[in-house]
């Protein structure tokens, strides 16, 4: 097993005063040569938004967009037509293919919104681009993982254009649990939400992040009541 460690309090960090954002990998203002990307993962972004402000309009393409809140609401509007607001328990996906414009904001005047955005370069350039956004909720099994997205269109969660999986559980502590790769030649990205946790020998407390490859069957002790994302996704 081969792996490497991002400490929380070694994440890029901006503080814009309406926003702040904390980089796993190198983003805007945070430029650190060693942390670009891990595999086709090429953006963790841990938000938070004051009430009653955000992001203005501006463009992406040929990138796979996810966000996940964790707390607030969080309001999309997009130049495919899609306006709608994601709340705690949804996932919001948004292919940006050819090109769109599109905004993100605080919903709420008064409560700041806390959410992931995650970027994976696509595994297919210029597609049509798209959006999609689901309720993970019911999705959801008590100190068990349960996949939120693949590749595929008929799995449980949403869909994007590339070889990823993304689980996310809920953990008791004293609690354990295996993730077996989808793909043996993908690569395993884990993100601790909160709590603590053992991936082997290392241990991993709130907002680290540890990236595995080489290893098909991945091991995690819960020490604390755990929240966890797990990104599967190509090297290649």
């Amino acid at each position: 097993m081969e792996t490497v460690v991002h400490k929380a309090g070694s994440r890029g960090h901006a503080n814009h005063g309406w926003l702040e954002s904390h980089h796993t990998f190198s983003f805007a203002g945070y430029n650190n040569p060693e942390r670009m990307n891990f595999g086709v993962l090429r953006v963790l972004n841990d938000d938070k938004v004051v009430g009653g402000r955000g992001f203005g309009t501006h463009p992406h393409d040929n990138m796979e967009i996810i966000s996940i809140p964790l707390s607030g609401d969080l309001e999309h509007k997009d130049s495919i037509g899609t306006h709608g607001i994601i709340k705690e328990g949804e996932i919001q996906v948004m292919s940006a293919g050819t090109g769109v414009f599109h905004s993100e904001y605080n919903k709420d005047a008064e409560v700041p919104v806390a959410f992931l955005q995650i970027w994976l370069f696509p595994n297919e350039q210029g597609v049509t681009p798209r959006y999609d956004q689901q309720s993970i909720k019911e999705l959801e099994k008590p100190n068990e993982f349960y996949q939120i997205l693949s590749p595929n269109k008929n799995d449980d969660g949403v869909w994007i254009h590339q070889d990823a999986y993304f689980h996310m559980g809920k953990f008791e502590g004293n609690t354990e649990a295996i993730y077996e790769m989808k793909n043996p030649n993908n690569g395993l990205y884990v993100f601790v939400i909160y709590g603590e946790l053992f991936v082997g020998d290392q241990e991993l407390i709130s907002r680290d992040g540890m990236g595995i490859v080489a290893q098909e069957i991945i091991n995690f002790k819960f020490k604390t009541n755990t929240h966890v994302l797990l990104m599967e996704v190509s090297m290649v």
